[in-house]
């Protein structure tokens, strides 16, 4: 068997490169949010329309790509799926008639989701079980520079935010050029080694999808309630809830959100590295989890600074990435990784399109906005009573990880590879 001459490391760069920049055209809406509001005229509903379309394909679609990434390669469908997100962003820049804004934003899920989890596989493939939670931390660790990015925009991007909503979604269009690039490098790079490590993989059968351990069952209910939870508050409906709620300025807004994402690049590293280091992932993840429904409380039943909230809430942002992938490729063979992780993003796609959509109809529903900040109490209910169910799902795995039916989540790395 022939070993590849590439360095890991230049993989994960490459890799990293391909989903920030489909990280920034993602959050790309909550800047714009009130542009599209004052001068589209579109409601709360449509905003968050926009997001919830983009996860609307991958219901299906998300198991699909995943059994595609275990037959054809993570390389191959990460390219596929970056030429789907380019072209998604810019009819999404084109935007009129909204119509096109809308088709453009399903074509982008269509392909954002799909690259994920092929990079997350490609990842699992290229880095051993001792540095693959360093790995994928760092992975989306450089990938929330685009978020981050994003949600400072009206400020370092102040003057296309002057010209109104269309230039600021044309340069998100132009930064998922740039992962496309990334893409084919790395699939070029990756075609020797997938040659040389190639594998049959499994038939397609009912077992195939659903046959996993149930410490993967509890892993796979946080993932997707922590996901309806973050992004559709953060990544559409924060940036004008601080504006309307907490009469902050647009770009004031955004950089308060922003340090989610900013603590995030630095925080989620040292998570995963603790995690490979010492184990306890269970722990680390229930910490996470705990912290979710806090913030939300803070933010809808008290007056104390905004920036506890989004210290709290950029905590879990940082431990649960770092070690809630890692900590699922260590329950699932790897021949099955692009399946698990598919059906993964199809329940969490649900979740986002489901909450994406129910905030807004909760917004508008009850009058939301800078004459009435109690209007978003509701959303606010909402995402706090998801947390809470995210905190039992992780509660539950860690019980199962004390007793006869442990999967090793809580031993160090170097233990599980010994």
């Amino acid at each position: 068997m022939t070993k590849s001459s590439t360095p890991p490391w230049l993989i994960l760069v490459l890799a990293s490169i391909a989903i920030a920049g489909n990280y920034y055209a993602y959050d790309a809406i909550g800047p714009v949010a009130d542009l599209l509001r004052t001068q589209r005229g579109l409601s709360q509903t449509d905003i968050g329309l926009l997001n919830a379309v983009f996860s609307l394909p991958n219901i299906p679609l998300a198991l699909v790509g995943g059994l595609i990434i275990d037959r054809l390669g993570a390389a191959k469908a990460a390219l596929g799926a970056a030429a789907f997100c380019f072209v998604g962003s810019v009819l999404t820049a084109v935007g009129e008639p909204f119509s096109i804004m809308v088709t453009g934003r399903l074509l982008f899920g269509v392909g954002e989701e799909t690259l994920l989890i092929a990079l997350l596989a490609a990842l699992a493939q290229w880095f051993s079980v001792g540095a693959a939670a360093l790995a994928m931390s760092l992975f989306f660790s450089l990938a929330r520079v685009g978020s981050y990015m994003a949600d400072i925009s009206p400020r370092w991007a102040a003057p296309l935010y002057d010209q109104g909503w269309q230039p600021p979604l044309f340069l998100a269009a132009g930064l998922t050029g740039v992962s496309l690039i990334a893409a084919l490098i790395f699939m070029m790079l990756d075609k020797g080694r997938t040659q040389a490590k190639s594998h049959v993989p499994e038939p397609i059968t009912v077992r195939s999808l659903v046959g996993f351990d149930r410490s993967f069952w509890y892993i796979l209910g946080l993932n997707v309630l922590f996901a309806s939870v973050f992004f559709p508050f953060r990544s559409t409906f924060a940036i004008v809830y601080f504006q309307d709620a907490k009469h902050l300025s647009l770009a004031d807004a955004g950089l308060l959100n922003s340090w989610v994402f900013f603590a995030a690049i630095f925080a989620t590293p040292i998570f995963g590295l603790i995690a490979d280091r010492f184990g306890r992932r269970t722990l680390l993840l229930s910490l996470g989890a705990l912290l979710m429904p806090v913030t939300f409380f803070i933010l809808g039943a008290t007056n104390l600074s905004l920036w506890i909230s989004t210290v709290l809430m950029g905590i879990s942002f940082s431990v649960i990435p770092a070690v809630i992938w890692p900590a699922t490729s260590m329950l699932v063979e790897p021949k099955r990784l692009g399946t698990a992780f598919g059906l993964i993003n199809v329940l969490q796609n649900l979740g986002l399109f489901a909450c994406n959509y129910l905030a807004g109809w909760f917004n508008d529903a009850n009058h939301a906005g800078t004459t009435n900040p109690a209007g978003y109490e509701p959303m606010l209910l909402m995402f706090g009573a998801l947390s809470l169910l995210a905190l039992v799902s992780t509660l539950a795995l860690w019980r199962r990880e004390q007793g006869p039916h442990s999967r090793g989540l809580d031993r160090p790395a170097t233990d599980r590879s010994a």
